[in-house]
């Protein structure tokens, strides 16, 4: 059964694919440690937030995100940066009309 997806969708998925990716190799599958954090913004967000974000900037996005302070990022909490990051690309490209 072949399922077609609308581009939201996919975009969904892919999102969750992603967290998924770099999720639990040091442990919990569902969130992510400061490190795996590190290696999802470093390889999929890399001109976003810069190639190599230096250990402050990561200490601090990773701060920022965990918000129950249990030194994980669950998906919900991962998922407050990608609406920022989303928010902010909106407004970036909306001034560039």
């Amino acid at each position: 059964v072949t399922i077609i997806m609308s581009d939201m969708q996919k975009a969904i998925a892919l999102v969750i694919e992603t967290f998924r990716k770099y999720s639990g190799r040091e442990g919990d599958p569902t969130t992510l440690t400061k490190a795996e954090l590190k290696e999802l913004l470093q390889n999929e967000l890399g001109e976003l937030v810069g190639k190599a974000p230096d250990k402050a900037a990561v200490d601090r996005i990773f701060s920022d995100l965990d918000s129950n302070q249990d030194n994980l990022v669950d998906f919900a909490e991962f998922g407050r940066m990608f609406i920022c990051l989303t928010t902010m690309c909106h407004e970036f490209f909306n001034t560039k009309k």
